[in-house]
């Protein structure tokens, strides 16, 4: 009669194709390691890179935004032509990356480089800038933010016109107040910002200021959301000639700022 054969109780090895697939995943994390470390580091593309995970992943509930703006699309694809007006159209959106990181903190609208029929123009939210219903620039995060961009805008063509234009919500001014109406709240706002960009060094000569009141919303004044959308002041770039406005026009649209989603025609 033969023996019984005694059961192993050692633990069932793994397959040898797990180990060949480990071996192929430590090549390839080296791989990319190596190629990391002969990269030139940029942070905004870092910043873009964690935004685009953390937005993916869902982590930034009620936290910090993460809606990925016109300007952090554009940092992620970085312009080739270095002409003056790309090279300053650049620099802006640098700049609008660093006050943006300020904004998200508190949860408002961000600051956005848009496309415009004209040519391209700055997106502002108001409480960046002013008090509610006052028209004086406060803080100095707003003013460092003007006078950067101010410096910039130097360096587009002579040919380009700077047009300031402030807007309300459709809340009507307080009964104390010294405008008479929106009108007047958003002109103020408007030349309030000119100042600061002539004072800057912007010449007076290629730039404006105007106000539309509550009359040209971009959101719907039914939610504080919607209002806080609505009290801006753009600051847009005008190209006076037509091969300059084209020449404008497509230093925006190749900076990758013309993503559907988030891309406005005005």
């Amino acid at each position: 009669m033969g023996k019984k054969k005694q059961e192993c109780d050692c633990p069932t090895c793994l397959p040898g194709w797990l180990a060949a697939f480990g071996d192929l995943m430590s090549l390839l994390l080296t791989f990319f390691v190596l190629l990391l470390s002969m990269s030139t580091m940029d942070r905004n593309k870092i910043a873009e890179a964690i935004g685009s995970l953390n937005g993916a992943m869902s982590v930034l509930e009620g936290g910090i935004k993460s809606e990925v703006s016109h300007l952090r699309q554009q940092l992620a694809t970085p312009i080739e032509n270095q002409d003056e007006t790309t090279e300053a159209v650049n620099r802006i959106a640098s700049v609008i990356v660093d006050a943006n990181e300020f904004l998200d903190e508190g949860g408002g609208p961000s600051i956005t480089l848009e496309d415009a029929e004209e040519g391209f123009m700055i997106n502002l939210p108001a409480n960046l800038l002013f008090e509610d219903g006052r028209a004086e620039i406060v803080g100095d995060d707003a003013l460092l933010f003007l006078k950067r961009v101010s410096q910039i805008i130097a360096q587009f063509p002579k040919d380009v016109e700077v047009s300031v234009r402030g807007y309300t919500d459709n809340r009507p001014v307080k009964p104390n107040s010294i405008f008479e109406d929106n009108w007047d709240l958003s002109a103020a706002r408007a030349i309030a910002v000119v100042k600061e960009l002539i004072k800057n060094g912007v010449s007076p000569n290629t730039i404006h200021g105007a106000g539309f009141g509550e009359f040209r919303p971009i959101a719907t004044n039914f939610t504080p959301e919607g209002q806080a959308r609505n009290r801006r002041v753009e600051i847009r770039f005008i190209a006076r000639k037509k091969e300059s406005k084209d020449k404008t026009r497509k230093t925006i649209l190749d900076s990758g700022l013309n993503k559907e989603a988030e891309f406005k025609e005005f």
